[in-house]
């Protein structure tokens, strides 16, 4: 049960599910631009839906019929590669609001080989966090700053000094990387500047926009799922504006899960920027 396959590059075989992005080795990779290395990620459904409207809500969740524990491994092991992950104010809000959990799950026993690993590579057992807000209205859970990590907080240009000097005198640093929206090119820049390797993206289809418009995205993940679900309100893996010119991508691997979803099955692909 363990066991998916590799599809591609060839030859076809077997393998463990487990250590699978592991082997990607992406602390190893080289960005194109000399920056960091950025990959994103995401579980979709055949249809192209991330996330849903939520029942009685106006707001989205992840679709419980696509969400599963072996795609949650390899998402594990994804996060547990990075020096920073990207997220968003919306994230500590829902935290806050006991909606969300850590994103890197290295004190879960299950995961207690990446806690081994980051720290075989001379990692701390939590990546830093970016955050990427214009209004800096969000909450900072002690938790967020345990054990030494750090918080980078990517706004635009003159942001509230007092709240600025808030969030750095209890989480970290507050970054101007852009005027009226945050820019990709300048965050990724900054963050390259300040020592950080490989960089994870766990932020929604418009922090994935942004990225794009400024072509710094390396590498792309995605778990397609054998379900089709409909509905006229659900999100994508890309929002925003029409791109001002397509984004070339190539494949990089993909890996058949028989055993995901109860036997339903799912693929596991990524693709590079050409």
């Amino acid at each position: 049960m363990n066991q998916i396959t590799q599809l591609y590059p060839s030859p076809t075989h077997e393998r463990p599910l487990m250590g699978t992005y592991l082997e990607h080795q992406l602390r190893d990779r080289q960005p194109i631009n000399g920056n960091a290395f950025l990959y994103a990620n995401f579980v979709t459904s055949l249809d192209g839906r991330i996330a849903i409207s939520k029942p009685g809500s106006s707001r989205m969740t992840i679709p419980t019929n696509v969400a599963n524990d072996r795609d949650w491994r390899l998402y594990q092991e994804l996060a547990a590669q990075a020096d920073l992950i990207i997220s968003s104010g919306r994230y500590l809000r829902d935290w806050a609001a006991g909606r969300a959990q850590e994103i890197l799950q290295v004190d879960d026993p299950e995961f207690a080989d990446l806690k081994a690993w980051r720290l075989s590579q001379g990692l701390s057992p939590q990546a830093d966090i970016a955050l990427i807000s214009r209004s800096l209205r969000f909450p900072i859970p002690e938790i967020l700053t345990a054990a030494g990590r750090k918080v980078l907080v990517f706004t635009t240009t003159n942001p509230d000094p007092e709240r600025v000097q808030e969030i750095e005198s209890k989480a970290g640093q507050v970054i101007v990387a852009g005027e009226d929206s945050v820019s990709g090119a300048q965050m990724v820049r900054q963050m390259s500047e300040l020592g950080y390797q490989t960089v994870y993206s766990a932020a929604g289809p418009k922090v994935l926009h942004l990225l794009l418009v400024d072509d710094v995205l390396d590498r792309l993940y995605l778990t397609i799922t054998h379900r089709l679900l409909g509905g006229p309100s659900f999100s994508s893996i890309l929002e925003g504006e029409l791109l001002p010119q397509a984004v070339d991508m190539t494949l990089n691997s993909i890996y058949l899960d028989p055993h995901g979803l109860d036997g339903l099955g799912q693929l596991f692909v990524s693709f590079n920027r050409s």
